[in-house]
């Protein structure tokens, strides 16, 4: 008997309460799931599954199962059940693993190298940046970046992934496949769908609720090598995250900031239980892959020229990597305001810092 559950089966057996992947698996020590479908009511009995469950099996909701059945007829629309070979296999040994995964776009990238990278919805824009450079450098290294197509972080490092290739990320969502949450990434998900992948356990026509994005958050890390938290404030979903992949036995990574920010106390938490310091994207690749390391770039005698030529050297060590208000560098500096603000200017047009909301941040130069 084959072990490959039909489409439609697999649907009736996701709509059974209850009976999630981990349950299902005790209940058929070692037999082919399609034993439940040829087995008699006794039979079910002997095996645990209660009235509400057998009843469940032998009415199904097949309303609801041809809807979805309808929304599988397109070409980029695809089903997976956990007794399929083509099933992620770093999924399978998670303690709750999904016993359905739909998906949209290329499934194909299930099959790659992920690191996960996640961080507070209320990102600054200095962990955008961070976000969009680490997933950016990340992709072209040959790691899929996989996020949840939140605002804030998830956002930019999908981008920076997109950006650096183009089937370089995956999201997972917390609703239906047919909607997309928020409905401001509307453009951003039809961009992954076509170049990337979406995946979700949640059927299409559902649509995000609380306790949906914990569930989708331990796919994030499951599928993934490790987890890169960026940015996350005390507590946040993205620190839920970073304890799934340690519970799952994946690595957890942290960028760390200014001990004064709230969006970096998460982060520094993590670092403290143990998560690997990281400060460069190379961090990540020495410690994932078996790739060759990334060529270290070493300053030249024109960068050397370069920034000997910068408009005043001391009003740039004014200016810091977080953000950095105007009257701190005034005061920094000890110069007039409108020289001060003359030779932001002038390091703004030379790409050396960047005015942002609050003031200027300087700017990593490669």
């Amino acid at each position: 008997m084959s072990k490959r559950l039909s489409v439609e089966q697999g649907l009736i057996l996701d709509s059974i309460p209850r009976l999630g992947c981990s349950t299902l698996q005790r209940l058929l020590d070692g037999r082919p799931p399609q034993y439940l479908f040829e087995a008699n009511d006794a039979a079910l009995a002997e095996l645990g599954m209660n009235d509400k469950q057998r009843q469940a099996l032998r009415s199904p909701p097949m309303a609801r199962i041809e809807r979805c059945l309808e929304w599988l007829e397109a070409a980029e629309h695809h089903l997976y059940s956990f007794f399929d070979s083509d099933y992620p296999e770093p999924l399978k040994h998670i303690a709750s693993p999904p016993l359905l995964l739909f998906a949209k776009g290329r499934p194909e990238l299930m099959t790659r190298p992920q690191l996960a990278v996640v961080g507070s919805r209320h990102a600054s824009w200095s962990g955008q940046k961070q976000a969009e450079r680490f997933a950016s450098e990340l992709a072209l290294q040959g790691l899929t970046i996989t996020s949840g197509l939140a605002l804030g972080i998830d956002a930019a490092a999908h981008l920076g992934a997109l950006n650096a290739r183009p089937d370089g990320t995956i999201a997972v969502v917390a609703t239906g496949l047919d909607l997309v949450y928020p409905k401001r990434h509307l453009k951003l998900a039809h961009r992954i769908a076509e170049q990337g992948l979406i995946l979700s356990e949640f059927w299409p026509g559902v649509s995000a609720k609380a306790q949906h994005f914990p569930r989708r958050n331990r796919i994030i890390s499951g599928l993934s090598l490790g987890v890169l938290v960026v940015e996350a404030s005390l507590p946040s979903g993205s620190l839920l995250t970073a304890n799934y992949a340690a519970e799952q036995g994946r690595e957890v990574f942290a960028i760390p900031g200014s001990i004064d920010d709230p969006l970096r106390a998460g982060c520094h938490k993590l670092i403290q239980e143990g998560a690997k310091l990281v400060a460069d994207p190379v961090d990540i690749v020495e410690e994932l892959l078996d790739f060759s390391p990334i060529e270290e770039q070493v300053s030249t005698n024109e960068d050397l020229e370069d920034n000997k030529a910068l408009p005043n050297a001391g009003l740039l060590d004014s200016v810091g990597y977080e953000v950095t208000p105007i009257d701190q560098v005034v005061a920094h500096s000890q110069r007039p305001v409108d020289e001060v603000l003359a030779q932001l200017v002038e390091l703004e047009i030379r790409g050396v810092v960047a005015a942002v909301p609050g003031g200027y941040v300087r700017l990593r130069r490669n």
